[in-house]
C-alpha cells in the first residue's frame, strides 16, 4: 500500500502521516512510497482503537478533574506560583563594557609618550583615517536602524545614486572605493558587483532590479503567511509535450468539450486557461501549444504554473519538444508528472519511456524514483481519474496558498482584439480579488474593468486567486506574460500608463537614432552581399504573433536574414501597407482579414500580402520567398575528357590538336583546361571543334576530333584536355 492511500483511509494529510511514520522508524521518503500491508493494517487498527477509547478517556478526565478540584483556590495559586521556574534572561548579543583595574606598572611609558607626540607624514593620515572609520561605524549603526536593508540596483549605478539609496554621504563611498583602488567621482558609474561589496559592508542585502518584483512578492507572501492571510488555492497545471502527442485531446477529455476538433490543423494555436472541479476540489489547466515555434509561450506558461503534466505518446517516446519542455519545467523549478498517453495502442511501450526519462535524470517511481508516471488514454479515458488524483496529491504536498484580500495582481495569459468588444485580455489571478469597476493597469495600458468572463464564457462579478478570467476594459492589447494589477484610482492608472508609454517611446528612439560606429560601418560593408527579407506580421492573438515572429527570424542564415520590422494585433490596415511600401517588406496575416482600402493600395504599390491559418504554411512560404530572393549562382560542371594523340601546326591558324574523347563529350561552346603531368597549363574557350573537315557542335565518347584552343599553341602529344561548362543553379539557404 502507498502512503497517500493509507492517509486517505486514516483521513489525515499525507505530509502528517509521513512525519509520524518516520518518527516510528519506518523508512518512507514521499507520498508515493510503499509500505507493507501488515504495517498499514497495524496503523489502521491503532487508529480504530484510538477512536473507540477517545470517549472513555474524555469521561475519565472529567471525573478526575472534579475530584481533584481544590477547596481553596488561593493556596493552590500560591503553590503553583512557587513551582514556576525562574525565567532565564537572555544573554545580550553585545557584552557590556567592563572597566577592570589596571596596575600602573603595566603601562608602557614609551607608548604613552608616543600617544601624545605630534604625528608626522603618513602617521597623521592614519590618524585621520581612524577618525573617519569611527564616524563611518556610527553611520552604519544609524542606517541599520532607520533604513530598509534591501537594495535593488541595475547592472551599473552612479556613485551619487548609490549614496542616496544607502542614505550616506557620497564622499564616504568614494573614500571606500579609493581604498579598493578605484579612483571615481560621484557622477561616475560602478558595476553591480562593486556596489554589492560596498553595500554589504553597511549591512544591506543587494538584489538585481530585474528580480525586484519577484523578491518583494515572495517577502510579502511570507509576511501574509505569518499574519494568517493566506488560504489554500487551486493548483495551476500546464500540459506540455511534443506535437500530436495528445495534449489538447487529453485536456479535451477532462473538460468534456470539443476544442481539439475546432482548431485549424488540430494544433493548439494559443494558450487557453480552464478550471475544472474534481471530487470537490478545483484544478486550473493551461493548454500550451506543442509546436516548437511556440517555445516562448511554453516557457512563459511554465513560469505561472504550479505543476507540469508532461504528455508523452506511448508509441513515440521522448521527442525533441518533449526534452525542450522538460528543460523549461526544470528551469522554472516546477514539479513534473508524466502522463504516458495512447496507452491503448498495440505498439505502446511504457518501459522505453521509463528508460528515456532515467537517461534525463528523471527516475520514474516504477524504477524506485520520485517522478510520478500515469498511463492514460485520451481516446477512451483510461487512467484520467488517476492522473487527476495524482495532481491533487502533488498539490496537497506543495501546500499551495494565496491571499484573496486586497487589490488583485494577475499574469496575462493571452490578449487579442475582438470585434465589437475591443481589447480582450485573458489573465490568471495570482493574488487578491478583481471586481467589475476596478481601475486596472497593464504595461502602457490602463482602463476600468467593464466585464469579467470565466472559462465557460459566463459573466461573473469577481475572481480570486488561481482563477482564469477574461477581462474587458483596457485601452490597448498588452503582451502575453505582462503583469496586470488593480490600482486605487483610474486617474493613477492612466498616469502610470502614460509614463510607461513615454519611457518606452524614448527608449525606442534612442535605439533607432543610435549613431553608427566605425566598427558597425565596416561590418555593413563586409556584409554588403548579404540580403534581408523584411516582414510585417498582423494576427488575432499576441501569443501566436510572437511565436510566428520567433520562428521566422530563426530561418535567418549567413546569406539572408529575416527581419520582423513590425508586429501587432488586428486586421491589416492602410498604415501597414504604407509601412511595407516605405521599407520594402511583405505582410503576413495570421487568422485575420485585410481592409478593403489596404488591399487596393497594396495592389497599386505591388506589396505582397499573405494570409494563413496554420503556422507551418507561413514558415514554408517564407522559406520559398527567401530562396527566390537569393537568386542564382554559376556552378562549374565537367562534361568530358580527351587525350591529345597528334598535333598539326598550320600557318596563320596555329596548333591543331588531334584528340580522342575518352569519356563524356566535347561541346563547341564549352571551355577547356589543358593539363600536362597533373598541372594546368591553360584554361580558356574553344576556337574551333571539327570532325574531319566539318565543324562540329559536339563530339561524343570514343570519337576523334580536331581541337583549336583559343590563345594557346603550346599543346603537345600526351596532354590531357578537360571540357567544362557553367550552369545557373538556384541559390539555396
Amino acid at each position: 500500500m502507498r502512503v497517500h492511500e493509507l492517509a486517505k483511509q486514516l483521513n489525515v494529510a499525507s505530509k502528517e502521516l509521513i512525519t509520524e511514520l518516520q518518527n516510528a522508524g519506518i523508512d518512507v521518503k514521499g507520498h508515493m512510497s510503499s509500505i507493507e500491508e501488515s504495517v498499514a493494517q497495524e496503523w489502521l487498527n491503532k487508529a480504530g482503537a484510538l477512536v473507540s477509547e477517545a470517549p472513555k478517556a474524555a469521561r475519565a478526565k472529567s471525573v478526575s478533574a472534579t475530584e481533584s478540584k481544590p477547596k481553596t483556590g488561593t493556596k493552590q495559586a500560591v503553590s503553583k506560583k512557587k513551582e514556576q521556574p525562574a525565567i532565564e534572561e537572555p544573554e545580550p548579543l553585545i557584552p557590556p563594557s567592563v572597566i577592570t583595574d589596571v596596575e600602573l606598572d603595566d603601562i608602557d611609558e614609551e607608548s604613552e609618550f608616543l600617544k601624545y607626540r605630534p604625528r608626522e607624514g603618513k602617521k597623521r593620515t592614519k590618524k585621520f583615517g581612524k577618525k573617519k572609520l569611527k564616524k563611518k561605524t556610527s553611520q552604519q549603526e544609524t542606517v541599520e536602524e532607520t533604513v530598509s536593508t534591501d537594495l535593488y540596483i541595475p547592472d551599473e549605478i552612479q556613485v551619487k545614486m548609490l549614496a542616496e539609496l544607502m542614505r550616506i554621504p557620497s564622499g564616504t563611498i568614494i573614500e571606500k572605493l579609493m581604498e579598493m583602488g578605484m579612483m571615481v567621482t560621484m557622477n561616475q558609474n560602478v558595476d553591480y558587483d562593486t556596489a554589492s561589496i560596498i553595500a554589504h559592508e553597511y549591512g544591506f542585502e543587494i538584489y538585481h532590479e530585474k528580480d525586484a518584483e519577484e523578491i518583494q512578492a515572495k517577502k510579502k507572501e511570507e509576511e501574509e503567511e505569518l499574519a494568517g492571510l493566506l488560504v489554500p488555492k487551486a493548483p495551476v497545471v500546464t500540459f506540455m509535450g511534443h506535437v500530436d502527442h495528445g495534449k489538447t485531446s487529453l485536456l479535451d477529455y477532462i473538460r468534456k468539450t470539443q476544442v481539439a476538433s475546432s482548431e485549424a490543423g488540430s494544433i493548439t494555436q494559443h494558450i487557453g486557461a480552464y478550471k475544472i472541479d474534481f471530487h470537490g476540489k478545483n484544478i486550473v489547466f493551461l493548454d500550451t501549444p506543442g509546436h516548437k515555434a511556440f517555445t516562448s509561450i511554453r516557457a512563459r506558461g511554465a513560469n505561472i504554473t504550479d505543476i507540469v503534466v508532461l504528455v508523452v505518446a506511448a508509441d513515440d517516446g521522448l521527442m525533441e519538444q518533449t526534452r525542450e519542455a522538460i528543460s523549461h519545467a526544470r528551469n522554472a523549478k516546477v514539479p513534473m508528472i508524466v502522463a504516458i498517453n495512447k496507452i491503448d495502442k498495440p505498439t505502446a511501450d511504457p518501459e522505453r519511456i521509463y528508460r528515456q526519462l532515467s537517461e534525463m535524470n528523471l527516475m520514474p517511481e516504477q524504477w524506485g524514483g520520485e517522478i510520478i508516471t500515469v498511463n492514460v488514454s485520451a481516446l477512451n479515458g483510461t487512467g484520467v481519474d488517476h492522473l487527476l488524483e495524482m495532481i491533487l496529491l502533488q498539490a496537497e504536498m506543495m501546500e499551495l496558498k494565496a491571499n484573496p484580500e486586497g487589490n488583485a495582481k494577475a499574469t496575462v495569459i493571452e490578449s487579442k482584439l475582438t470585434r465589437g468588444r475591443g481589447p480582450t485580455v485573458t489573465v490568471l489571478i495570482t493574488r487578491g480579488t478583481i471586481h467589475i469597476g476596478d481601475p486596472i493597469l497593464c504595461e502602457g495600458f490602463s482602463g476600468k474593468v467593464k466585464s469579467l468572463l470565466n472559462d465557460r464564457g459566463d459573466e461573473i462579478l469577481e475572481a480570486g486567486p488561481a482563477t482564469p478570467v477574461e477581462v474587458l476594459g483596457l485601452d490597448g492589447v498588452p503582451d502575453a506574460g505582462a503583469f496586470l494589477e488593480v490600482l486605487e484610482s483610474e486617474k493613477e492608472a492612466k498616469r502610470i500608463a502614460e509614463e510607461t508609454t513615454a519611457a518606452q517611446r524614448k527608449k525606442l528612439l534612442e535605439k533607432t537614432n543610435k549613431p553608427t560606429t566605425l566598427e558597425e560601418l565596416y561590418e555593413r560593408i563586409e556584409a554588403e552581399e548579404a540580403r534581408e527579407l523584411k516582414i510585417i506580421i498582423k494576427g488575432d492573438v499576441h501569443g501566436s504573433i510572437e511565436a510566428l515572429a520567433i520562428s521566422l527570424e530563426d530561418l535567418s542564415t549567413e546569406k539572408i536574414s529575416v527581419n520582423v520590422i513590425h508586429m501587432a494585433v488586428g486586421d491589416i490596415s492602410e498604415s501597414d501597407v504604407v509601412l511595407a511600401t516605405a521599407s520594402d517588406a511583405i505582410i503576413i496575416g495570421f487568422c485575420i482579414r485585410v481592409d478593403k482600402r489596404a488591399r487596393e493600395i497594396a495592389k497599386k504599390e505591388g506589396i505582397q500580402i499573405k494570409i494563413y491559418n496554420i503556422i507551418y504554411e507561413a514558415i514554408e512560404e517564407v522559406q520559398k520567398a527567401m530562396t527566390g530572393l537569393l537568386g542564382t549562382r554559376q556552378v562549374e560542371q565537367v562534361i568530358g575528357h580527351a587525350e591529345v594523340r597528334e598535333t598539326f601546326s598550320i600557318s596563320r591558324i596555329g596548333t591543331i590538336a588531334g584528340c580522342y574523347i575518352r569519356d563524356g563529350k566535347a561541346i563547341r561552346t564549352a571551355r577547356v583546361r589543358v593539363m600536362r603531368d597533373g598541372e594546368v597549363l591553360h584554361e580558356g574557350p574553344i576556337n574551333a571543334l571539327k570532325r574531319f573537315k566539318d565543324e562540329a557542335k559536339e563530339v561524343n565518347t570514343g570519337f576523334e576530333c580536331g581541337l583549336k584552343v583559343e590563345g594557346f599553341d603550346d599543346i603537345e602529344v600526351g596532354d590531357k584536355v578537360e571540357f567544362f561548362i557553367f550552369e545557373e543553379v538556384a541559390e539555396t539557404l
